[in-house]
């Protein structure tokens, strides 16, 4: 199964794109902070990076909505594809989105 549920920060503005079928496509990344203990029992903090993908009708309701900086709960799933670039293959993993919820702070 892939499922991939993430609550966090959206830390970048939505970038739309057209794909050469028309299609409409948008991306944008998630900062997602997870808390441990080191070696001495402190609290550490990791912040880590997703890149989000959404297709059809988050693309409408991303597009009116300011995305960067707030809070969000993503469901969906994760994919990953080949690439070139300046002669070389690269690999791109992202989140593609089925499920989104903006979530409200006080």
């Amino acid at each position: 199964m892939n499922h991939v549920n993430l609550i966090g920060k959206a830390c970048s503005d939505a970038k739309f794109i057209i794909l050469g079928n028309g299609r409409k496509i948008v991306k944008f990344s998630l900062s997602t902070k997870e808390n441990y203990l080191d070696e001495d029992g402190k609290i550490k903090s990791k912040n880590t990076l997703h890149n989000l993908t959404a297709w059809g009708k988050w693309v409408k309701i991303l597009e009116q909505t300011e995305i960067k900086g707030t809070n969000l709960a993503v469901e969906g799933k994760l994919v990953s594809r080949f690439y070139k670039s300046n002669g070389s293959t690269r690999l791109i993993s992202e989140v593609e989105i089925n499920d989104l919820t903006l979530i409200q702070t006080k």
